[in-house]
Formats: C-alpha cells, structure tokens, sequence
C-alpha cells in the first residue's frame, strides 16, 4: 500500500516526521563562544561589578558589555590566577594551579621565567606548560577541554592568544590541543606590535612575539583585536558549513602590553584628557568590546544568537605595578595592587554569562567562581556527561548558580591560589605566596618571611586591614586547610638560598 492509497498513513508519517524533527532541534547541542580577555581588570568597564559604579566605570566605554550583562548574568566575584598561564592551563584542565604545577607564565622550552631572589631559590615547576602528550618533561599531560568538546561534535575554532606549551613543545600549537582551527596562537603571552603595519612584529631581530599567521593584513591598517574578529567570524562560517556546533575561543591579546592605540577610539579618550598611556589603554579596551559586538552581532544576523552561550572572562587582575599612566598600584580601586599580586587587584576579575532561554536577563551572582570551574560549567552546557580525562578535576561547575538553582549566598566551599614563584613587577602582594578564601575570610601566607595576613572581604574588599593577630583560630583552621590541600596535591615551595631548607608550609608555622 502506497502513501497516496492510505492519507490516515500519511498523516500519520508527517506528524513523527515533524516530532522527530522537533525532538532533534531540541537536543541539538548549543554554540559556544569563550570571550577571553588578557590582563583585563575588575574595573576595566562600563559595567559595574561592585555595589556601585566608580569614576572607572565612567571612564571606559564598553556598550557591548553591558549589553551582554543586559542579557545575562553579572558574576561579581569570579576569580582566576595572578597571572596569565596558570589560569589559561586552569581552564584547559579544570585543575587547580597547585595541582597543574604551571605556576607561572610559559615561553622558551625548559626555562623558568622566575625573577631572582635574595632569600628564596624559586622551586621547579611546569615551565613547558600544557601538553596533550606524555612525552614532555616539566609539562602537565592532561586532556585538554576542547578536545573533549571536538570528541563530541563540535567545531572548535582558536582565536588570539595561546600561550599554553612552551616554544618547540607540541602545546605550543592548539591545533595539537584539541582545535580543529588555530587563528595566530603560539607559545608567547603577547604581540610584538598590535598594529599591522608593523606586521604585527618587532622592528628588532627577536621574532619571539611576532605573531603569526596574520600574513594577509601585513602592512594594512589594522589592529590585530579587528583582524583577529574578522577572522574568528570567517571561521565561524565555515563552522556553519559543518553542521556542528562550534566552541570558539576568543581569546585576544589585549589588553596586554604593548599599550599602543586602537583607532579609531584613541582620539577621544585623550580629549578627555587622559595622559598618552591610559588614553592608549581605554582605546584598547574600547576595542576589544567592539569585538565582542561583532561577534554578537554576527550571531543575530545569522539567526544564531538564540542557541549560543557566551560566557566573558579575564585571564588575571589588570596591569597596575608599571607601563600605566598615574599612580602604580590604583588602577583597580577599590580592590588592592593588580596583576601579580595576591591581593584582590590580581585575581578578581570581570565575568559574564549569556545563555539564552537558561540564564535570566539582567541578574547577578555573588558566589565565587574561579576560573577552573569553566572546565565542568562548559563541559555540562555542552550536554556532555561522560568524558574521562587524564587528570583530576577541581573545577566545580556553575551552571547551578547560572538557572539560580542555589542560594546565591556564598556557599561553604574554599577557593586556593598557590604562586611560589617570582613575578617580574613588584608592588603590594607581589611575591611567593599561597592564598586561601572561604566564605568570607581570605588568607594570605608569605614564603619569604612566614607572614600570614588574614582580611574580612565583605567588609573589607580594600584589603586594609590584618586582622591575623585577633582572629588566631581562623588563621589556625585556614592555614591547616591551605596546607593539607597543598600536600595533597604535592604542591611545590620554595628553598631558603642560605640553608637550603623548603620554606615551611602555612600550618607549621600556625602551630609553632
């Protein structure tokens, strides 16, 4: 019996036919675009991501941020790492910088980019980074996030920065972690120039920031954040073509230095006033929001905006200890010191989720995040449930918090920073140090000389007041937990030059 000889038949075929089509619309997994920003602070923005707005929420103008927090959730205490390859290798693993070991940013193969100290020998650590092989001594060999996303289904697209294995390792590429396309990321944190006519390159003999694969804007009037957008957009066309769902990771190179301006915002903010520096500055940040509203207004245009989450983050706290304009140190107010530093100025950082149909327009969250928990969070929005990775996870997801599934009050869980290395800047906080938060206490010990500091964050986000010395049992009960978690996951520490000997661990000195 044919269709035409049974219409009960046929009508019958088309309603599962349409179910069917509608079942699988329905279960189809969501776009997803990873906006990372480099060395952005928590105050680098027109949206406010404390009580209230500042002069330097008035100062930048950032349109397309605020109309994605418009759209999404405002995260007012999210976290990441002091400086840039921790955190990188943090979200790529979902595991804490303890437990990574890459304490400190990557570059050449099997050399440390530590500062030299006068008291402490820096310990070893990763300095090549992050790898998705078992071959490469002093790496962490782990399963890498998109490639857990490419294993099921998805188009992955890099943008920008990579910065993950070092100069000659395999995760120096990204195509070798997991994307199937990689748009000018190598083994360097920033770019030689921002402009194209200089190539995006040094005007010295020293190619190790020049960026590559940009060869097609060389000489044109082009910041690499525009160039890279354009790009990023071409890809996401050929990810439509494929009729999978893509995770692009947008990662620029700004804000990072060299501060050098964005045309055609540079103009005005020296109009306002601004000195050379920080008119260059607010004209790279200005930039890379219009970025974001390309990309924003790519997906509306092509009806896709619907079905992709974007999720806004920074990689550590903004520059603020040299290569600023005005007083070192401030350009994050009210939080203390910047990039490098322990103290909040380092670590917080501005953070934004959009999930259409998911996250309620306009809200806010005041837990705590951290920026390993982007692991579990975009693994789980994804769909994807069972995946196996080689290393364990600290990351907790958020997508709780993202459908307002949990009490927004800070819940009963400790965040860790662990940096025993030496930054190049120095300034407030910036030194060898573990960190630990929980609830609202925050504590702060110092490899150098044992000194612990111990600060309320609700009542005091300034960071201005040791309350160590009248507080001993949450010192005691913050050191012993620091301490535990540090053993547990054979955190390593620094030696004293003179004698040789490991500085001591947070609890040994509480319990002396």
């Amino acid at each position: 019996m044919d269709k035409k000889s049974d219409p009960i038949l046929f009508f019958l075929i088309l309603i599962i036919t349409f179910l069917s089509a509608c079942q699988s619309k329905e279960k189809q997994s969501p776009n997803i675009i990873f906006f990372l920003v480099d060395d952005m602070g928590w105050q680098d923005t027109s949206v406010p991501f404390w009580s209230e707005k500042t002069h330097f929420n008035e100062l930048y103008r950032t349109p397309n941020m605020e109309r994605l927090a418009a759209k999404g959730m405002v995260f007012t205490q999210a976290y990441a790492y002091a400086v840039c390859s921790p955190s990188r290798t943090s979200l790529m693993t979902g595991m804490n910088a303890a437990r990574h070991r890459v304490t400190n940013w990557t570059l050449r193969y099997n050399t440390s980019t530590d500062s030299k100290d006068s008291v402490l020998q820096m310990p070893s650590w990763n300095v090549n980074g992050l790898q998705a092989v078992d071959t490469i001594e002093n790496s962490i060999y782990a399963t890498p996030l998109p490639q857990i996303l490419k294993n099921n289904g998805y188009y992955t697209i890099h943008a920008g920065k990579a910065h993950w294995g070092a100069g000659g390792t395999p995760g120096a590429n990204p195509l070798n972690l997991g994307f199937d396309v990689n748009i000018a990321g190598h083994e360097a944190g920033a770019p030689a120039s921002y402009q194209g006519e200089n190539n995006y390159a040094s005007s010295t003999n020293d190619i190790t920031w020049n960026v590559p694969g940009l060869e097609k804007y060389h000489g044109k009037p082009i910041n690499i954040t525009d160039a890279l957008t354009l790009e990023a957009i071409e890809a996401l066309n050929q990810a439509r073509g494929n009729n999978k769902p893509f995770y692009l990771y947008m990662a620029h190179y700004t804000v990072h230095v060299p501060l050098e301006p964005h045309h055609p915002y540079f103009q005005k903010y020296k109009e306002m006033g601004l000195d050379e520096r920080e008119a260059r500055y607010a004209s790279m940040v200005e930039g890379m929001d219009n970025s974001l509203g390309q990309l924003m207004d790519y997906l509306e245009e092509n009806g896709m905006a619907d079905n992709t989450i974007i999720l806004f983050m920074s990689d550590n706290g903004g520059l603020s200890a040299h290569a600023r304009g005005g007083e070192p140190h401030t350009h994050n107010w009210p939080l203390k010191s910047g990039k490098g530093s322990a103290y909040e100025g380092g670590t917080r950082v501005p953070m934004i989720v959009s999930w259409p149909g998911k996250v309620q327009p306009g809200s806010k969250s005041g837990s705590p995040v951290i920026i390993e928990d982007f692991f579990p969070s975009i693994l789980e929005i994804a769909g994807i449930q069972d995946y196996q990775p080689i290393q364990s996870i600290d990351g907790k997801s958020f997508v709780p918090n993202l459908k307002q599934e949990l009490n927004q009050s800070l819940p009963e869980r400790s965040l860790i920073w662990h940096y025993p290395n030496k930054w190049g800047g120095t300034g407030p906080g910036i030194g060898s140090t573990s960190t630990i938060r929980k609830g609202d206490w925050k504590l702060i010990y110092w490899y150098k000389d044992q000194k612990l500091e111990l600060y309320n964050l609700t009542e005091d986000i300034h960071e201005e007041n040791n309350l160590a010395s009248q507080n001993p049992e949450i010192v005691r009960e913050l050191a012993a937990e620091l301490g535990d978690y540090l053993r547990s996951v054979n955190g390593q520490r620094p030696n004293f030059i003179e004698t040789g000997n490991p500085a001591p661990w947070p609890d040994e000195i509480v319990m002396k």
